[in-house]
């Protein structure tokens, strides 16, 4: 038997697997784990070409996979100035005159992560930061992704000068005379303005998607629930493999928009089998509503400001057919739901359908969930997938957008982790970066206290919904490896599994939560191929 190919001896293996749960080293070769033991058992398979990693101070567990994110799209759309954090109109407004300042004259001026709540309860206007823009034609995207504030000169660019019809929930505010206040609510709207936003050229996207890659490496991440997908985007993943630069596992799916045709259904279904060795295809994405937010997450009742009472789909019986045919086709379905009311629009295609794909059919948020639905997930086999910072303010009093916009019975039922768990659900964790930070340290503390790590005078968000050290850690390795499911492939530290470790400054499950953050990432190892590896 030829020896390893990699090795870390003197490490504090936490393994996730029952037959073995703890070990001080482990051997990897061709990309998959050949031995889980002790530093004698695993060097005795080293050889002279062996990589040996010393482990000390090395707390190894199964790679860290992010259930829900956008690094692609993502990267596409994080540039010009970074609105992340700013809660103030003050500090977008400094922020985006720092950005003016480093743009040609008449260069698109482009922002990213505004914040609601930065407008003090005002509806957001471009006029609130008109004389900041100036004559630049300017994009600013919300925090979500689901809502974009474009400058009167950017409206003029793309011919936008009054109300537009969608049949999708999205629209063109307008004020009482009808002019664009300059806010675009979802996709359709927004894309009327995105559109005109100069490009990156090819080459320049492939790089920037080889840096996001690298950086999620850096943060322990080696596996990647990619949440929004095209063709073209198979493409660009292929080529990135071919040139040594996928360093993050991907799971890709085909995005079915709420216009998609039974032809172009078909269109897509053709390329449901693409695969390479580190990414494949096989899911099926839908939106079924938008966010809270903004008003666009679909409810049973609606919210106190009369919002929340569509669904993105104008017709959910299509939506629900769309999903019969690709379950029926093999895939594993995922929808967007974010509201009660969309949670079982979700639910129920799902039943419908009759059918599921290479893994569970899964339901992305979950950000208000009623009693009659919680067990519906375990019962139906359908599994959820959500994202610990997505909480993130719940624990601060005063006004706050999210939940401005709720009934006190609908925030109540809000982020419930701990009962969907306990109900025998599966539930992978994720970032939907870059709607907030990728790292998941910060969502493995969120996920354990319910409040910001750091500030133990925050009251957690209903503490009773927390998990436990081991269901967070799970939430983004074993559940994130059932989820797709891949549960013989990888999650957890054993042999003949996927050689996929993340390397952390202390095990994960014994840190006190409020110090996870700061938890140093000393290595990263996807598909056997040291991607990270601390200086």
């Amino acid at each position: 038997m030829p020896p390893a190919d990699l090795a870390v001896l003197g490490a504090a293996i936490r393994t996730l697997d029952p037959a073995r749960p703890s070990a001080s080293a482990v051997a990897v070769r061709d990309g998959l784990i050949a031995a889980v033991g002790d530093d004698a058992e695993v060097r005795a398979l080293c050889g002279p070409g062996t990589e040996i990693v010393d482990g000390t101070g090395i707390a190894l567990v199964p790679g860290l996979v992010d259930s829900h994110i956008h690094p692609f799209h993502g990267t596409d759309g994080t540039r010009g100035a970074d609105l992340n954090g700013l809660r103030t109109l003050d500090e977008v407004r400094g922020a985006l005159a720092a950005e003016r300042a480093r743009c040609a004259p008449g260069e698109w001026l482009l922002g990213w992560g505004l914040t609601y709540d930065a407008f003090g309860g005002a509806v957001p206007s471009a006029d609130a930061v008109a004389d900041i823009t100036g004559d630049h034609p300017a994009y600013v995207t919300f925090f979500d992704y689901h809502s974009a504030l474009a400058s009167r000169p950017a409206l003029a660019t793309a011919g936008v000068d009054g109300p537009r019809g969608f049949g999708a929930g999205a629209s063109v505010v307008c004020d009482d005379a009808g002019v664009p206040t300059g806010m675009l609510r979802e996709a359709p709207a927004m894309a009327l303005v995105e559109g005109h936003v100069p490009a990156r050229t090819h080459a320049e996207r492939l790089g920037a998607y080889a840096e996001s890659l690298r950086r999620l490496n850096a943060l322990g991440i080696t596996g990647a629930h990619v949440m929004l997908g095209w063709p073209w985007l198979f493409d660009d993943v292929e080529t990135l493999e071919a040139r040594g630069d996928l360093t993050v596992r991907c799971v890709l799916p085909l995005l079915m928009e709420p216009d998609v045709s039974d032809d172009e259904v078909a269109g897509l279904l053709e390329h449901a089998g693409r695969r390479g060795r580190r990414w494949r295809a096989g899911v099926a994405k839908f939106f079924i509503d938008g966010v809270i937010d903004s008003g666009t997450g679909w409810l049973f009742e609606p919210g106190p400001h009369g919002e929340g009472t569509e669904p993105y789909w104008p017709d959910p019986g299509r939506y629900a057919a769309v999903v019969a045919r690709c379950a029926q086709a093999g895939l594993q379905c995922a929808t967007h739901a974010i509201g009660d009311r969309a949670v079982a629009a979700a639910l129920d295609a799902y039943r419908d359908a009759g059918a599921r794909g290479s893994g569970p059919h899964r339901v992305e948020h979950i950000e208000t969930l009623r009693d009659a639905e919680l067990p519906r997930f375990a019962a139906e086999g359908v599994a959820a997938s959500m994202q610990p910072l997505h909480a993130m303010g719940l624990d601060e009093p005063g006004p706050f957008n999210w939940r401005d916009r709720l009934r006190p019975a609908q925030v109540e039922a809000g982020f419930r982790w701990a009962d969907l768990v306990r109900s025998g659900a599966i539930l992978a964790l994720g970032s939907d970066w870059p709607v907030v930070s990728a790292d998941p340290r910060p969502g493995l503390a969120w996920a354990r206290l319910r409040r910001a790590p750091g500030r133990p005078d925050r009251t957690p968000f209903h503490p009773e919904q927390a998990l436990s050290g081991e269901q967070a850690l799970a939430g983004y390795t074993s559940e994130a490896a059932r989820i797709v499911g891949e549960a013989a492939l990888g999650g957890r530290i054993a042999v003949g599994l996927r050689a996929d470790l993340t390397g952390l400054g202390a095990d994960p499950v014994d840190c006190p939560p409020d110090e996870l953050p700061d938890v140093p990432v000393r290595l990263t190892v996807v598909d056997g191929e040291i991607v990270h590896r601390a200086a």
